[in-house]
């Protein structure tokens, strides 16, 4: 899966990064390299979390899309 993270300078120093397909997932690092890391393990949280909170009924049908 390929995500699109946007990297931000933060006014206090360091940098935020957001996944604008992933509401609510965030980071923070001082440096790049911190950052990516640090918002890569965000992004596998963000998706542990959703797996456990959805749950198809019995008459749904799960489709899974690889894009």
């Amino acid at each position: 899966m390929t995500l699109k993270v946007f990297i931000h300078k933060a006014e206090e120093g360091g940098y935020w990064a957001e996944v604008p397909a992933l509401p609510g997932c965030v980071s923070q690092g001082e440096t790049i390299d911190n950052v990516r890391t640090n918002i890569r393990e965000a992004i596998e949280g963000w998706l542990l979390a959703e797996e456990d909170t959805a749950h198809a009924g019995s008459a749904d049908r799960v489709l899974e899309v690889t894009v």
